[in-house]
């Protein structure tokens, strides 16, 4: 994924009205399309050619749309359902859908409030009635809310709001939801019920606070309709669909709902004589065209929330509300962050220097990677497991898969790569406080159960027959920045960017000189070079025991064959070099191998 400091200004699309205040946040790094009025075709013509694209309600993004978006990296709705978006098509592609789940709650709660006190009182036919000359006021008597019973069915962000409001109000309220913390639900005096029957059975007023998602398609029809008292007065500010338009007209019909205040509908704008249209134009209805979130505050709001949100994603970070990813908490992104960074430089750096030698004869696809010190506190490790995925496949397939946090198990799965996680709190003998280490493991220790910690560190040294067969790499982040500090055998330190030679050399005088000058001579500048030795802690000779947890962390053995007289020369490159230069350093500069890596 492109940094927007790294390439040239990307596109994004807004084919619906957003707030000005989001998109000036965009147009600072980014070229802004806005294209109202698109149709599917057009659409589908044009979303080729961005990077992201920002929508409402109104825009259908299918999967056909997402599959013709060669370059889409996010898909940003500026509300919180994502009805509107095929995530699961989005989820395959590696393109994240992001959300505004808290943008427009107090919006949403304050029109279910609004469109509840005007069922209750009448208020839209009585401003009809007196628009219109007329002064009927037998005719518009109302019922007061305070003392009645509000049932809720979806106590999240909005629910709970509309509950708070509710009580504020006199109601009662009773609510149904599985997954609704008791505790946060007796702080706002609200009542868990435990089944659906019997929240209906107690609602004077009901309202819905759900996605649309199967389970709740159509979950209030005709026969929740007749478990309600007679009377009573139902209402939908959340998602059209959840309520059978149909089975809603009939109990309206017969008297048995005295009223319905509706914002949403299965289309919108409804079609001529459909369900929804008939249900607009009833005489005991109260309909608002999708008003929930059209407040000058919530669409500045969820238009800041979503456009932060896309330059973050543009920009290489973490997805903050991803629909299709795992939640990330505020206090584990800071953490997390420098650390993604890290595991994709050492998932690169991996593929570069190992696993494309010998013609790639010599990859592995099942690698240890394993956590010490702080940042093995971290629970939410997926988006690091991405990193490397990312890391590993991206010199290999280039630009032509779209590997991140949300189909990174998807991809690894498809590719036959086997990743096993592992923490360890102990960090002994080391300055820093954190470690990742990443282990490539011999086909012949692939197994289905993960090993030890121990076990994982021992397969180093099982193959001894090479000295250059321990694929190891160990990294931590200082200031927030990448550092590498163990190669194989040698331990080092250099950051993981740009271009980098790595040559492994005898370490004898002269050596330097004769590479510089072979570099000279292909008018390759030097940056920087740092020599890294074999360490001595990595030098075969005490078995580690699978107990002995600590040493096996710091790698206290290697290669038998390996020889402390070899060195790593790692020099800082001005640009790519082709492979005949590293031919060069190890023909004529007397150097055992080189690599070119990009990073």
């Amino acid at each position: 994924m492109p940094l927007l400091s790294e390439s040239a200004r990307l596109k994004v699309l807004v084919p619906e009205k957003l707030s000005p205040d989001g998109l000036s946040l965009l147009r600072g790094s980014v070229d802004v399309d806005e294209r109202r009025g698109l149709d599917a075709d057009e659409l589908l013509r044009i979303i080729p050619q961005y990077d992201a694209l920002l929508i409402r309600s109104e825009t259908k993004v299918t999967a056909a749309v997402l599959q013709a978006a060669k370059r889409l990296q996010v898909v940003a709705r500026a509300g919180v359902g994502v009805d509107n978006v095929d995530v699961q098509e989005a989820t395959k592609l590696g393109i994240v859908v992001v959300n505004s789940p808290s943008g427009n709650i107090g919006a949403a709660a304050e029109h279910t409030i609004a469109l509840l006190m005007a069922m209750a009182r009448n208020i839209p036919e009585a401003h009809g009635s007196l628009k219109g000359g007329k002064w009927e006021r037998s005719k518009f008597v109302g019922v007061e809310v305070k003392g009645k019973t509000l049932s809720v069915i979806g106590l999240g962000k909005v629910g709970l709001t509309v509950a708070r409001l509710a009580k504020g109000l006199g109601m009662n309220v009773n609510a149904l939801d599985p997954y609704a913390s008791p505790a946060v639900a007796a702080s706002a005096s609200v009542t868990l019920v435990s089944s659906l029957p019997e929240l209906l059975a107690t609602a004077d007023f009901l309202t819905i606070h759900t996605p649309l998602i199967a389970s709740t398609k159509g979950m209030i029809s005709t026969a929740e309709l007749a478990q309600m008292k007679q009377g009573s007065r139902i209402l939908n500010v959340a998602r059209g669909g959840t309520i059978d338009e149909l089975a809603l007209i009939d109990a309206l019909e017969s008297g048995q709902l005295a009223g319905a205040a509706v914002d949403v509908f299965t289309s919108e704008p409804p079609a001529p004589d459909s369900p929804a249209a008939r249900l607009i134009a009833h005489p005991k209805v109260v309909a608002t065209p999708h008003l929930g979130a059209s407040t000058v505050e919530a669409q500045e709001n969820v238009s800041i929330d979503v456009c932060e949100q896309v330059l973050q994603i543009l920009d290489g970070s973490l997805p903050r509300s991803a629909v299709n990813a795992p939640l990330i908490l505020p206090e584990e992104y800071k953490t997390l962050q420098p650390f993604v960074h890290l595991v994709e430089k050492m998932g690169s750096l991996y593929t570069q220097h190992y696993a494309s030698a010998a013609g790639g004869s010599m990859a592995r696809n099942t690698f240890d990677l394993i956590y010490q010190g702080e940042v093995s506190n971290i629970h939410n490790t997926k988006p690091l497991f991405a990193a490397l995925i990312k890391g590993l496949l991206a010199p290999i397939s280039g630009s032509e898969i779209n590997v991140n946090i949300v189909n990174a198990e998807l991809v690894a799965r498809e590719r036959g790569i086997l990743v096993n996680e592992q923490h360890s709190r102990e960090m002994s003998d080391y300055s820093f406080s954190s470690l990742v280490t990443l282990i490539a493991r011999p086909p012949s220790r692939a197994q289905s159960r993960a090993p030890d910690l121990a076990g994982s560190l021992r397969a180093t040294t099982e193959t001894a027959a090479d000295p250059r067969s321990q694929r190891v790499i160990s990294g931590t982040c200082s200031g927030g920045q990448p550092l590498i500090n163990r190669l194989g055998r040698f331990e080092t330190s250099f950051s993981p960017e740009g271009t980098l030679l790595i040559c492994e050399n005898y370490d004898s005088p002269g050596k330097i000189g004769v590479v510089g000058s072979i570099l000279g001579r292909e008018e390759v500048n030097i940056n920087f070079m740092t020599v890294a030795p074999v360490s001595k802690r990595f030098l075969d000779g005490h078995h580690v025991e699978s107990t002995d947890i600590n040493k096996s962390a710091r790698g206290d053995s290697v290669q038998a064959s390996g020889s402390s007289k070899e060195a790593l020369m790692i020099l800082g490159i001005d640009r790519v070099v082709d492979k005949s230069v590293a031919d060069a350093l190890v023909k004529e500069g007397g150097v055992l191998s080189a690599t070119a890596v990009s990073l």
